[in-house]
């Protein structure tokens, strides 16, 4: 199987190896002396507790395997100087709706973005638009709620 490569910023990179160092070192010896305990405790038929430790370590085990399979196939990278007056990968942009409000964007790979805190994929609709866009382009984007125009404001 043939994966895609993750494009990471050197801090989502960073925050990745080191949530996959807390499941290897503290999360994953946890739960297994936690599953231990419980099979003692009650064995495994009928037990409530033995179920929610076996659930809570295939949980663990599935994300140490997605963050081996994200850092495995990922890409660090930075922005380039000679194109700091363009949106990029890891730029902060600033822009303005049509409405007048402002919305700060961090342009992360699909593997760190978080939406909620303003952190976007790169390969979103809004994060495909502003790339290689410079302050004052206005860009058109099609989201559920319609086309949107945002105009760049500030990059850093």
């Amino acid at each position: 199987m043939n994966q895609r490569q993750s494009l990471l910023t050197p801090e989502g990179h960073r925050q990745l190896v080191d949530e996959l160092n807390e499941l290897r070192t503290a999360r994953r010896p946890d739960v297994a002396a936690r599953l231990h305990i419980a099979t003692e405790s009650g064995g495994t038929v009928d037990n409530a507790e033995y179920e929610e430790v076996k659930n809570e370590q295939a949980f663990v085990e599935g994300r140490i395997r997605d963050l081996q399979d994200i850092l495995s196939n990922a890409v660090v990278a930075e922005k380039s100087p000679d194109a700091a007056d363009r949106v990029q990968f890891g730029s902060s942009v600033t822009v303005e709706t049509s409405d007048g409000r402002r919305r700060h964007y961090l342009l992360v790979g699909s593997a760190e973005a978080r939406p909620l805190e303003g952190k976007i994929s790169n390969d979103s609709p809004v994060g495909e638009a502003l790339l290689d866009k410079r302050v004052g382009d206005v860009v058109e984007v099609n989201t559920p709620a319609g086309v949107q125009k945002l105009t760049i404001v500030e990059i850093e």
